[in-house]
């Protein structure tokens, strides 16, 4: 495929690339997907409010209500919305519908100027919304998961995260503002399949990153480039924005699930030697970390028709990259395989192995706040629905089989569930 240079040399955005056998268009179900983000790109460009707004901003003319870059019609429901922005049931789909598609440079304008980093960091506000929306429309729409509204997602979660007493307290403006950035560029054109497809299609990603972290070092240097071609940071000292370039590295590498026990045993140790000194930048790093690996799988702890949501939605882009295996005569990839893996017993799989583990220890840093608290509670309830969900499964397939005999895939979840 195609790569384009952004910014300064070696920085490589790359670009919608190909399979040696298997065409990139096969995951873009939109074909009018470049066409239709032109034409949403021009009418952004051309809004006179947008531009009105931060052009009073430019000559210090800070206006009375916050800039929320929204079309008028929507303006009155979203801002609303944004007013219960630290709210746990905050709900990014309607956000999402109330700003055109929006959710992730409105949410992010609007936290910036929340927690005050557009003053802090002297912040062009027209350069600012030119980052976001090339962040945002380096997103893939027709993911129905890895998309820009999960970034949204989870940005909105980052920002409850940063909230919390424990940490909050410690925080500095580089840290709030290393945390946002990186929670809503964390996927940032991610192609709906994950690393073990590309290492087993030779993808030109695998190979550049020696098939290590190969999605979370493509979406870092993607937001490196974007970052250095939108000049947002450039007036700032060249020491400065090289510090925030490698945290940003960090932070997104951080999200690689590969890595969870890696991140699980260090913060137990912490916790069980109560040696956390969040006034060092280096623990105050971890915790972010840790904060960031949390907004990026909290679906399950959202409200069961949000979380129901996500979980359809990631198990549909796995059931599509089983699809595409399945098509090209590859082995069809763990959870991946419609046939076999049901989204109830791989949400239960994913909750039991990988969730509650890392939200019981993010609960023990915070203290049982009742953000904390309340995150468990979904966790369990929503687990027990799919439960539920997975032994409605279990009885129906019996009752249709003549044998009386379940999959193996139910059997060996419904086993593992009710082991004790």
């Amino acid at each position: 495929g195609d790569a384009r240079v952004r910014g300064q040399t070696g920085v490589l955005s790359e670009r919608r690339g190909s399979y040696p056998f298997i065409d990139f268009r096969l995951l873009n179900n939109t074909t009018l997907s470049g066409e239709i983000g032109t034409k949403k790109k021009v009418k952004r460009l051309l809004s006179f409010q947008r531009y009105f707004h931060a052009s009073r901003l430019l000559r210090g003319i800070v206006p009375q209500a916050s800039l929320y870059l929204l079309d008028e019609d929507y303006l009155g429901q979203a801002r609303h919305m944004l007013s219960k922005v630290g709210m746990w049931d905050f709900d990014i789909f309607l956000f999402d519908r109330l700003t055109n598609g929006n959710s992730l440079v409105t949410l992010l304008c609007h936290l910036f100027n929340v927690h005050g980093l557009i003053h802090h960091f002297q912040l062009d506000m027209v350069t600012l919304h030119r980052f976001l929306v090339m962040v945002q429309e380096d997103y893939h729409s027709q993911n129905p998961y890895h998309n820009a509204v999960h970034a949204a997602d989870v940005t909105q979660a980052m920002h409850c995260y940063l909230r919390e007493p424990k940490l909050a307290n410690f925080l500095t403006p580089s840290d709030i503002m290393l945390g946002l950035l990186a929670a809503a560029a964390h996927d940032v054109d991610h192609p709906g399949v994950n690393q073990p497809f590309l290492i087993k299609t030779k993808h030109h990603l695998a190979s550049l990153y020696q098939n290590v972290s190969v999605l979370e070092n493509h979406h870092w240097r993607s937001t490196i480039g974007m970052l250095r071609e939108s000049r947002l940071l450039a007036h700032l000292p060249k020491e400065v924005t090289q510090d925030i370039e490698q945290q940003l590295g960090s932070l997104i590498l951080a999200t690689d699930i590969n890595r969870q026990n890696e991140f699980l045993i260090r913060l137990k140790s912490h916790l069980d030697n109560q040696d956390l000194r969040l006034e060092d930048a280096q623990d105050r790093h971890f915790m972010l970390q840790i904060a960031l690996k949390c907004a990026d799988i909290c679906n399950p702890c959202r409200l069961w028709d949000l979380s129901k949501q996500w979980s359809e939605r990631v198990c549909e882009e796995f059931y599509r990259q089983g699809d595409l295996e399945q098509k090209f005569e590859l082995e069809i990839s763990p959870l991946c395989n419609q046939q076999k893996d049901t989204i109830p017993s791989i949400q239960i799989g994913f909750m039991t192995y990988i969730v509650e583990p890392l939200f019981e220890r993010w609960a023990q840093f915070t203290g049982d706040t009742p953000l904390s608290e309340n995150m468990l509670n979904h966790l369990r309830r929503n687990k027990a629905n799919w439960r539920s969900l997975l032994h409605k499964q279990h009885s129906s397939s019996r009752s249709n089989d003549h044998s009386g005999q379940v999959t193996g895939s139910q059997e060996q979840t419904l086993n593992k569930e009710e082991t004790p």
